[in-house]
Protein backbone atom coordinates (compact mmCIF):
# COMPACT_ATOMS: atom_id res chain seq x y z
CA UNK A 1 0.00 0.00 0.00
CA UNK A 2 1.23 3.27 -0.81
CA UNK A 3 2.17 6.29 2.15
CA UNK A 4 -0.92 8.23 1.50
CA UNK A 5 -0.49 10.57 4.23
CA UNK A 6 3.35 12.29 3.66
CA UNK A 7 2.55 13.61 -0.13
CA UNK A 8 5.61 15.65 -1.28
CA UNK A 9 4.94 18.92 -2.96
CA UNK A 10 4.81 19.14 -6.23
CA UNK A 11 3.91 22.97 -8.23
CA UNK A 12 4.65 23.25 -11.82
CA UNK A 13 7.26 26.23 -12.22
CA UNK A 14 6.19 27.33 -15.39
CA UNK A 15 6.81 31.20 -17.16
CA UNK A 16 5.34 33.30 -15.17
CA UNK A 17 2.51 35.31 -15.91
CA UNK A 18 3.44 38.27 -18.21
CA UNK A 19 3.20 42.00 -16.51
CA UNK A 20 2.87 45.20 -18.88
CA UNK A 21 3.79 48.58 -17.58
CA UNK A 22 4.50 51.39 -18.76
CA UNK A 23 7.65 53.33 -19.07
CA UNK A 24 7.39 57.46 -17.93
CA UNK A 25 9.57 60.02 -18.59
CA UNK A 26 10.59 59.95 -22.29
CA UNK A 27 10.08 63.76 -23.50
CA UNK A 28 11.57 64.97 -26.37
CA UNK A 29 10.73 62.41 -29.34
CA UNK A 30 10.05 63.38 -32.79
CA UNK A 31 11.52 66.93 -33.32
CA UNK A 32 8.75 69.02 -34.05
CA UNK A 33 9.59 69.39 -37.92
CA UNK A 34 6.09 69.15 -38.94
CA UNK A 35 4.83 70.82 -36.17
CA UNK A 36 3.09 73.72 -38.58
CA UNK A 37 1.69 70.82 -41.01
CA UNK A 38 0.18 69.44 -37.91
CA UNK A 39 -1.55 72.84 -37.41
CA UNK A 40 -2.85 72.94 -40.73
CA UNK A 41 -4.25 69.36 -41.05
CA UNK A 42 -6.14 69.55 -37.87
CA UNK A 43 -7.64 72.80 -37.14
CA UNK A 44 -11.11 73.16 -36.86
CA UNK A 45 -11.32 69.09 -37.30
CA UNK A 46 -12.73 66.66 -34.62
CA UNK A 47 -10.52 63.73 -33.58
CA UNK A 48 -13.00 61.62 -35.40
CA UNK A 49 -12.36 63.28 -38.65
CA UNK A 50 -8.68 63.93 -38.34
CA UNK A 51 -8.36 60.56 -37.62
CA UNK A 52 -10.16 58.95 -40.20
CA UNK A 53 -8.45 61.53 -42.75
CA UNK A 54 -5.11 60.70 -41.44
CA UNK A 55 -2.91 57.63 -43.18
CA UNK A 56 -0.27 56.34 -40.82
CA UNK A 57 2.94 55.79 -41.70
CA UNK A 58 4.43 52.55 -40.24
CA UNK A 59 8.60 52.04 -39.99
CA UNK A 60 8.15 48.81 -39.03
CA UNK A 61 5.94 45.87 -39.73
CA UNK A 62 5.23 44.08 -36.60
CA UNK A 63 2.83 41.27 -35.99
CA UNK A 64 2.66 37.81 -33.63
CA UNK A 65 0.51 34.58 -34.36
CA UNK A 66 0.52 33.35 -30.57
CA UNK A 67 -1.96 30.95 -30.26
CA UNK A 68 -5.44 32.38 -28.20
CA UNK A 69 -6.02 29.21 -25.71
CA UNK A 70 -9.83 28.23 -24.95
CA UNK A 71 -12.13 30.27 -22.88
CA UNK A 72 -14.01 27.96 -19.81
CA UNK A 73 -17.07 26.68 -20.84
CA UNK A 74 -19.93 28.99 -20.02
CA UNK A 75 -17.88 32.03 -18.53
CA UNK A 76 -16.37 33.36 -22.18
CA UNK A 77 -16.84 32.43 -26.00
CA UNK A 78 -14.05 32.87 -28.34
CA UNK A 79 -15.72 34.74 -31.34
CA UNK A 80 -14.65 36.89 -34.29
CA UNK A 81 -15.54 40.32 -34.53
CA UNK A 82 -15.64 42.57 -37.74
CA UNK A 83 -12.94 45.70 -38.20
CA UNK A 84 -12.05 47.61 -41.67
CA UNK A 85 -9.02 45.12 -41.45
CA UNK A 86 -10.60 42.06 -41.21
CA UNK A 87 -11.94 39.93 -38.52
CA UNK A 88 -10.59 40.08 -34.91
CA UNK A 89 -10.52 37.45 -31.95
CA UNK A 90 -11.98 38.37 -28.62
CA UNK A 91 -13.25 37.04 -25.41
CA UNK A 92 -16.69 37.59 -24.77
CA UNK A 93 -19.42 36.85 -22.12
CA UNK A 94 -21.60 33.42 -22.32
CA UNK A 95 -25.10 34.50 -22.74
CA UNK A 96 -26.61 34.58 -19.80
CA UNK A 97 -29.67 32.78 -21.18
CA UNK A 98 -32.34 34.51 -18.89
CA UNK A 99 -33.88 36.69 -22.23
CA UNK A 100 -32.73 40.19 -20.86
CA UNK A 101 -30.32 42.37 -21.88
CA UNK A 102 -27.14 43.08 -19.82
CA UNK A 103 -24.46 45.78 -19.44
CA UNK A 104 -21.20 44.66 -21.03
CA UNK A 105 -17.76 46.41 -20.18
CA UNK A 106 -14.44 45.87 -23.39
CA UNK A 107 -11.68 45.83 -21.26
CA UNK A 108 -8.53 46.81 -22.90
CA UNK A 109 -5.41 45.27 -20.96
CA UNK A 110 -2.58 47.26 -20.58
CA UNK A 111 1.00 46.61 -22.61
CA UNK A 112 2.18 47.19 -26.01
CA UNK A 113 0.83 43.45 -27.01
CA UNK A 114 -2.33 43.18 -29.46
CA UNK A 115 -3.44 40.05 -28.73
CA UNK A 116 -5.39 37.89 -26.11
CA UNK A 117 -4.62 35.02 -23.44
CA UNK A 118 -5.93 33.10 -21.00
CA UNK A 119 -5.21 36.49 -18.80
CA UNK A 120 -8.96 37.38 -17.88
CA UNK A 121 -9.10 33.94 -15.67
CA UNK A 122 -6.11 34.07 -14.12
CA UNK A 123 -5.01 34.90 -10.45
CA UNK A 124 -6.33 38.67 -9.90
CA UNK A 125 -4.06 39.90 -7.88
CA UNK A 126 -5.11 42.77 -5.01
CA UNK A 127 -2.19 45.14 -5.51
CA UNK A 128 -1.75 44.48 -9.13
CA UNK A 129 -4.56 43.48 -10.81
CA UNK A 130 -4.95 44.00 -14.92
CA UNK A 131 -7.09 41.57 -15.58
CA UNK A 132 -10.63 43.08 -15.04
CA UNK A 133 -12.18 40.64 -13.84
CA UNK A 134 -13.86 42.02 -11.06
CA UNK A 135 -16.14 42.75 -13.37
CA UNK A 136 -18.00 39.55 -15.28
CA UNK A 137 -17.20 38.18 -11.23
CA UNK A 138 -19.62 41.42 -10.20
CA UNK A 139 -22.44 40.01 -12.67
CA UNK A 140 -21.24 42.52 -15.92
CA UNK A 141 -20.95 41.08 -18.85
CA UNK A 142 -17.24 41.83 -20.55
CA UNK A 143 -16.14 41.53 -23.69
CA UNK A 144 -11.93 41.30 -24.07
CA UNK A 145 -10.81 42.33 -27.65
CA UNK A 146 -7.49 41.44 -29.78
CA UNK A 147 -6.68 43.84 -32.09
CA UNK A 148 -4.64 43.95 -35.77
CA UNK A 149 -1.34 42.30 -35.42
CA UNK A 150 -2.26 40.12 -32.70
CA UNK A 151 -2.87 36.46 -32.65
CA UNK A 152 -2.39 36.10 -36.09
CA UNK A 153 -4.68 39.05 -36.62
CA UNK A 154 -4.76 40.81 -39.82
CA UNK A 155 -2.56 44.03 -40.10
CA UNK A 156 0.43 45.07 -38.05
CA UNK A 157 0.97 46.82 -34.49
CA UNK A 158 0.20 50.17 -35.26
CA UNK A 159 0.82 51.55 -31.09
CA UNK A 160 -2.50 53.84 -30.31
CA UNK A 161 -3.50 54.62 -34.52
CA UNK A 162 -5.62 51.48 -35.78
CA UNK A 163 -6.22 49.91 -32.44
CA UNK A 164 -8.83 53.13 -31.96
CA UNK A 165 -10.80 51.58 -35.31
CA UNK A 166 -10.46 48.41 -33.26
CA UNK A 167 -12.02 49.35 -30.36
CA UNK A 168 -15.15 50.90 -31.88
CA UNK A 169 -15.35 47.78 -34.18
CA UNK A 170 -15.08 45.91 -31.30
CA UNK A 171 -18.63 48.32 -29.77
CA UNK A 172 -20.49 47.45 -32.89
CA UNK A 173 -20.02 43.64 -32.34
CA UNK A 174 -21.25 43.92 -28.55
CA UNK A 175 -23.76 46.21 -29.51
CA UNK A 176 -25.38 43.36 -32.21
CA UNK A 177 -25.60 40.77 -29.31
CA UNK A 178 -29.13 39.70 -28.52
CA UNK A 179 -27.95 39.78 -25.08
CA UNK A 180 -26.22 42.53 -24.37
CA UNK A 181 -27.87 46.39 -24.06
CA UNK A 182 -26.52 48.45 -26.69
CA UNK A 183 -27.42 51.56 -24.45
CA UNK A 184 -25.23 50.27 -21.54
CA UNK A 185 -21.80 49.56 -23.33
CA UNK A 186 -18.83 50.68 -21.28
CA UNK A 187 -14.62 51.17 -22.15
CA UNK A 188 -12.40 50.72 -19.32
CA UNK A 189 -8.32 50.03 -19.62
CA UNK A 190 -5.22 50.27 -17.82
CA UNK A 191 -2.19 51.67 -18.90
CA UNK A 192 -1.46 51.41 -22.31
CA UNK A 193 -4.99 50.10 -22.35
CA UNK A 194 -6.35 52.96 -20.61
CA UNK A 195 -4.54 55.42 -23.24
CA UNK A 196 -6.54 53.58 -25.86
CA UNK A 197 -9.79 53.89 -24.17
CA UNK A 198 -8.81 57.50 -23.73
CA UNK A 199 -8.68 58.22 -27.40
CA UNK A 200 -11.50 56.08 -28.10
CA UNK A 201 -13.89 58.13 -26.32
CA UNK A 202 -12.21 61.30 -28.06
CA UNK A 203 -13.28 59.50 -31.02
CA UNK A 204 -16.79 58.40 -30.20
CA UNK A 205 -19.71 59.41 -28.02
CA UNK A 206 -21.21 55.92 -28.07
CA UNK A 207 -19.74 54.69 -24.95
CA UNK A 208 -21.93 55.34 -21.70
CA UNK A 209 -18.70 55.86 -20.04
CA UNK A 210 -15.70 55.55 -20.11
CA UNK A 211 -12.89 54.25 -17.27
CA UNK A 212 -9.12 54.91 -17.88
CA UNK A 213 -6.23 53.79 -15.17
CA UNK A 214 -3.04 55.00 -15.92
CA UNK A 215 -3.72 56.96 -19.08
CA UNK A 216 -0.63 59.11 -20.35
CA UNK A 217 -1.42 62.48 -21.98
CA UNK A 218 0.90 62.39 -24.56
CA UNK A 219 2.49 59.09 -25.96
CA UNK A 220 6.24 60.73 -25.78
CA UNK A 221 5.96 59.27 -22.48
CA UNK A 222 5.43 55.86 -23.29
CA UNK A 223 7.93 53.38 -24.30
CA UNK A 224 9.46 54.62 -27.58
CA UNK A 225 11.19 51.40 -28.43
CA UNK A 226 7.89 50.03 -28.69
CA UNK A 227 6.52 52.46 -31.93
CA UNK A 228 6.09 50.94 -35.05
CA UNK A 229 5.15 54.47 -36.81
CA UNK A 230 7.57 56.91 -38.30
CA UNK A 231 8.84 58.70 -35.52
CA UNK A 232 10.09 61.75 -37.91
CA UNK A 233 6.31 62.84 -38.25
CA UNK A 234 5.23 65.03 -35.68
CA UNK A 235 1.42 64.33 -36.95
CA UNK A 236 1.92 60.46 -35.85
CA UNK A 237 2.31 61.45 -32.41
CA UNK A 238 -0.65 64.05 -32.27
CA UNK A 239 -2.90 61.38 -33.74
CA UNK A 240 -1.96 59.30 -30.88
CA UNK A 241 -2.14 62.09 -27.69
CA UNK A 242 -5.06 62.37 -26.07
CA UNK A 243 -3.92 65.73 -24.81
CA UNK A 244 -4.86 67.52 -28.03
CA UNK A 245 -8.01 66.36 -28.34
CA UNK A 246 -9.90 66.41 -24.83
CA UNK A 247 -12.78 68.72 -25.63
CA UNK A 248 -13.58 65.93 -28.15
CA UNK A 249 -14.58 63.99 -25.06
CA UNK A 250 -18.48 63.16 -24.83
CA UNK A 251 -19.15 60.19 -22.50
CA UNK A 252 -18.55 60.24 -19.29
CA UNK A 253 -14.90 59.26 -18.29
CA UNK A 254 -12.95 59.10 -15.46
CA UNK A 255 -9.59 59.06 -15.39
CA UNK A 256 -7.76 56.96 -12.36
CA UNK A 257 -4.13 56.83 -11.46
CA UNK A 258 -1.68 56.80 -8.48
CA UNK A 259 0.43 59.70 -7.80
CA UNK A 260 3.44 57.50 -7.92
CA UNK A 261 2.05 56.19 -11.66
CA UNK A 262 1.21 58.50 -14.19
CA UNK A 263 0.24 60.81 -11.73
CA UNK A 264 1.53 63.89 -13.63
CA UNK A 265 0.40 63.16 -16.81
CA UNK A 266 -3.35 62.86 -15.11
CA UNK A 267 -2.04 66.55 -13.53
CA UNK A 268 -0.98 67.81 -17.29
CA UNK A 269 -4.64 66.45 -18.24
CA UNK A 270 -6.47 68.22 -15.81
CA UNK A 271 -4.36 71.54 -16.02
CA UNK A 272 -5.22 71.35 -19.99
CA UNK A 273 -9.72 71.44 -20.51
CA UNK A 274 -12.37 72.11 -18.03
CA UNK A 275 -14.41 69.22 -20.09
CA UNK A 276 -17.12 68.42 -17.92
CA UNK A 277 -17.09 65.00 -19.48
CA UNK A 278 -13.65 64.04 -18.26
CA UNK A 279 -12.90 63.62 -14.22
CA UNK A 280 -9.99 63.14 -13.08
CA UNK A 281 -8.27 61.62 -9.84
CA UNK A 282 -5.02 61.15 -8.70
CA UNK A 283 -4.48 58.60 -5.16
CA UNK A 284 -1.49 59.96 -3.17
CA UNK A 285 0.72 57.74 -2.44
CA UNK A 286 -0.20 54.73 -4.55
CA UNK A 287 1.67 53.37 -7.80
CA UNK A 288 0.49 52.39 -11.19
CA UNK A 289 -1.12 48.78 -10.41
CA UNK A 290 -2.40 48.82 -7.06
CA UNK A 291 -5.89 51.29 -7.91
CA UNK A 292 -7.07 48.30 -9.80
CA UNK A 293 -8.12 45.57 -7.45
CA UNK A 294 -9.65 47.79 -4.91
CA UNK A 295 -11.88 50.19 -7.26
CA UNK A 296 -12.48 47.75 -10.35
CA UNK A 297 -15.36 46.12 -7.70
CA UNK A 298 -16.47 49.43 -6.96
CA UNK A 299 -17.09 50.87 -10.72
CA UNK A 300 -19.11 47.34 -11.66
CA UNK A 301 -21.64 48.42 -8.83
CA UNK A 302 -21.57 51.30 -10.54
CA UNK A 303 -22.66 50.08 -13.35
CA UNK A 304 -25.14 47.62 -12.11
CA UNK A 305 -26.59 50.65 -10.66
CA UNK A 306 -26.77 52.58 -13.53
CA UNK A 307 -29.90 51.83 -14.66
CA UNK A 308 -31.92 55.13 -16.24
CA UNK A 309 -31.97 56.25 -19.67
CA UNK A 310 -29.46 58.31 -19.51
CA UNK A 311 -25.71 57.83 -17.73
CA UNK A 312 -25.55 58.58 -13.80
CA UNK A 313 -22.46 57.38 -12.85
CA UNK A 314 -21.13 59.50 -10.20
CA UNK A 315 -17.50 58.91 -8.44
CA UNK A 316 -15.78 60.98 -5.90
CA UNK A 317 -12.35 60.96 -4.82
CA UNK A 318 -13.88 59.42 -1.03
CA UNK A 319 -15.13 57.06 -2.52
CA UNK A 320 -12.11 55.91 -4.64
CA UNK A 321 -9.65 56.56 -1.42
CA UNK A 322 -11.80 54.23 0.88
CA UNK A 323 -11.82 51.25 -1.63
CA UNK A 324 -8.18 51.75 -1.72
CA UNK A 325 -8.20 50.73 2.37
CA UNK A 326 -10.61 47.43 1.75
CA UNK A 327 -9.45 44.39 2.75
CA UNK A 328 -7.84 42.32 -0.28
CA UNK A 329 -10.07 39.63 -1.83
CA UNK A 330 -8.87 35.97 -2.52
CA UNK A 331 -12.04 34.95 -5.23
CA UNK A 332 -12.65 31.62 -6.13
CA UNK A 333 -11.05 30.59 -9.58
CA UNK A 334 -13.34 29.50 -12.77
CA UNK A 335 -13.87 25.69 -12.06
CA UNK A 336 -14.13 23.08 -14.56
CA UNK A 337 -15.35 19.60 -14.46
CA UNK A 338 -12.95 16.37 -14.28
CA UNK A 339 -14.47 13.05 -14.99
CA UNK A 340 -13.16 9.55 -13.86
CA UNK A 341 -15.32 7.51 -15.72
CA UNK A 342 -13.89 3.72 -14.34
CA UNK A 343 -15.44 4.92 -10.64
CA UNK A 344 -18.39 7.05 -12.28
CA UNK A 345 -16.96 9.81 -10.21
CA UNK A 346 -17.45 13.62 -10.93
CA UNK A 347 -15.29 16.42 -9.05
CA UNK A 348 -14.52 20.09 -10.25
CA UNK A 349 -11.10 22.17 -9.86
CA UNK A 350 -9.60 25.45 -11.30
CA UNK A 351 -10.20 25.61 -15.19
CA UNK A 352 -6.26 27.62 -14.73
CA UNK A 353 -4.82 23.75 -12.95
CA UNK A 354 -3.44 21.24 -15.29
CA UNK A 355 -3.40 17.61 -14.62
CA UNK A 356 -0.10 15.87 -14.77
CA UNK A 357 -0.07 11.75 -14.77
CA UNK A 358 2.66 10.67 -12.32
CA UNK A 359 1.55 6.93 -11.92
CA UNK A 360 4.64 4.63 -11.65
CA UNK A 361 4.29 0.59 -12.09
CA UNK A 362 0.19 0.49 -13.96
CA UNK A 363 -0.98 2.73 -11.08
CA UNK A 364 -3.38 6.40 -11.25
CA UNK A 365 -1.77 9.18 -9.59
CA UNK A 366 -2.37 12.87 -10.79
CA UNK A 367 -1.55 16.16 -9.81
CA UNK A 368 -3.02 18.94 -10.42
CA UNK A 369 -1.65 22.15 -10.25
CA UNK A 370 -0.93 25.66 -11.55
CA UNK A 371 1.23 26.51 -14.49
CA UNK A 372 2.00 30.01 -12.79
CA UNK A 373 4.34 30.59 -9.81
CA UNK A 374 2.46 33.55 -8.68
CA UNK A 375 2.27 34.20 -5.18
CA UNK A 376 -0.99 33.20 -4.69
CA UNK A 377 -3.54 30.20 -3.41
CA UNK A 378 -4.23 29.37 -6.92
CA UNK A 379 -0.90 28.68 -7.99
CA UNK A 380 0.63 27.75 -4.94
CA UNK A 381 -1.86 25.23 -4.02
CA UNK A 382 -1.86 21.90 -5.56
CA UNK A 383 -4.08 18.55 -5.25
CA UNK A 384 -2.58 15.18 -5.56
CA UNK A 385 -5.31 12.07 -7.00
CA UNK A 386 -4.86 8.79 -6.78
CA UNK A 387 -7.10 5.39 -6.69
CA UNK A 388 -5.90 2.45 -4.66
CA UNK A 389 -7.02 -1.32 -4.72
CA UNK A 390 -8.82 -3.48 -2.22
CA UNK A 391 -7.36 -3.71 1.29
CA UNK A 392 -7.26 -6.62 3.81
CA UNK A 393 -8.90 -5.31 6.66
CA UNK A 394 -10.85 -2.21 7.77
CA UNK A 395 -8.45 0.49 5.81
CA UNK A 396 -10.35 3.58 6.77
CA UNK A 397 -9.65 2.94 10.17
CA UNK A 398 -6.62 1.92 9.85
CA UNK A 399 -5.19 5.33 8.06
CA UNK A 400 -7.28 7.22 10.34
CA UNK A 401 -4.86 5.54 13.37
CA UNK A 402 -2.09 6.48 11.04
CA UNK A 403 -2.79 10.09 10.57
CA UNK A 404 -3.99 10.60 14.28
CA UNK A 405 -0.29 9.57 15.30
CA UNK A 406 1.00 11.97 12.85
CA UNK A 407 -0.76 14.73 14.17
CA UNK A 408 -3.42 14.79 11.95
CA UNK A 409 -7.52 15.97 12.84
CA UNK A 410 -9.59 13.35 11.58
CA UNK A 411 -13.10 13.30 11.24
CA UNK A 412 -15.21 10.20 10.04
CA UNK A 413 -17.85 11.50 7.23
CA UNK A 414 -19.53 10.76 3.97
CA UNK A 415 -18.49 11.99 0.83
CA UNK A 416 -20.72 11.90 -2.41
CA UNK A 417 -22.51 9.45 -0.59
CA UNK A 418 -19.83 7.26 -0.25
CA UNK A 419 -18.13 6.47 3.61
CA UNK A 420 -15.04 8.75 3.85
CA UNK A 421 -12.09 10.22 6.41
CA UNK A 422 -11.40 13.91 5.85
CA UNK A 423 -7.90 14.75 8.12
CA UNK A 424 -5.91 17.94 8.58
CA UNK A 425 -2.42 18.37 9.61
CA UNK A 426 1.07 19.88 8.86
CA UNK A 427 3.77 18.44 7.10
CA UNK A 428 7.23 19.08 6.73
CA UNK A 429 7.70 18.04 3.25
CA UNK A 430 10.96 19.31 1.54
CA UNK A 431 14.92 19.69 1.86
CA UNK A 432 14.27 23.03 3.27
CA UNK A 433 12.31 22.34 6.20
CA UNK A 434 9.14 24.13 4.79
CA UNK A 435 5.80 23.37 6.08
CA UNK A 436 2.86 22.21 4.63
CA UNK A 437 -0.82 22.45 5.46
CA UNK A 438 -2.48 19.41 4.07
CA UNK A 439 -5.86 18.37 4.14
CA UNK A 440 -6.25 14.99 3.28
CA UNK A 441 -9.65 13.21 1.97
CA UNK A 442 -10.02 9.44 1.52
CA UNK A 443 -12.82 7.81 0.06
CA UNK A 444 -14.72 4.39 -0.08
CA UNK A 445 -15.62 3.07 -3.52
CA UNK A 446 -16.92 -0.23 -3.40
CA UNK A 447 -13.53 -2.18 -2.63
CA UNK A 448 -11.57 1.03 -4.48
CA UNK A 449 -10.29 3.78 -2.58
CA UNK A 450 -9.90 7.53 -4.07
CA UNK A 451 -7.64 10.34 -1.99
CA UNK A 452 -7.87 14.12 -2.77
CA UNK A 453 -4.32 15.43 -0.72
CA UNK A 454 -4.38 18.95 -1.12
CA UNK A 455 -1.26 21.04 0.00
CA UNK A 456 0.11 24.46 0.31
CA UNK A 457 2.88 26.54 2.44
CA UNK A 458 1.66 27.09 5.96
CA UNK A 459 2.62 30.49 5.25
CA UNK A 460 -0.75 30.61 3.35
CA UNK A 461 -2.55 30.17 6.87
CA UNK A 462 -6.25 29.21 5.72
CA UNK A 463 -6.28 31.51 2.53
CA UNK A 464 -6.47 28.41 0.42
CA UNK A 465 -9.28 26.40 2.67
CA UNK A 466 -12.52 27.63 0.59
CA UNK A 467 -10.61 26.49 -2.53
CA UNK A 468 -9.98 22.96 -0.88
CA UNK A 469 -13.60 23.39 0.50
CA UNK A 470 -15.21 23.83 -3.12
CA UNK A 471 -13.69 21.19 -4.68
CA UNK A 472 -14.34 18.46 -1.66
CA UNK A 473 -18.31 19.71 -2.10
CA UNK A 474 -18.25 19.32 -5.72
CA UNK A 475 -17.30 14.81 -5.37
CA UNK A 476 -20.03 13.10 -6.77
CA UNK A 477 -20.12 9.60 -7.88
CA UNK A 478 -22.76 8.62 -10.50
CA UNK A 479 -25.35 5.45 -9.49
Amino acid sequence: MKNVGMKRLCVFLMASLTVFTVSCGIPGLGGGKEEESVKGKTEGQSFAQAHDAFQTTLAKQESDDDPIPEPPEGVFELVNYPTKVGDMAAYVSSDPGDGQKHPMIIWVVGGWGNGISDFPWTYPEWDNDQTGSAFWRSGVLTMYPSFRGGNGNPGNYEALFGEVDDIISAYEYAASLPYVDPNRIYLGGHSTGGTRALLASEYSDKFRAVFCFGAVDDIRYHNNSQFTFDTSIEEEYTMRSPIHWLEDVKSPTFLIEGSEGNGSNLKRIQEATENENINCYILEGYDHFAPLGPITPLLAEKILADTGAEPNISITQEELEKAMTAEPEIPLPVMTEYTEEGLGMLFSCPYIWEAADISENGGFSFVFASPYDGDNVWDMSNMYLDIYGAYEGDFLKDLTEQLESDGYEVQQTEIGGKPAIDAYGLTSADENGNVFRNRFIMIQVEEEFVSFDFYILDAYGTDADELFQSIADSIVFEQ
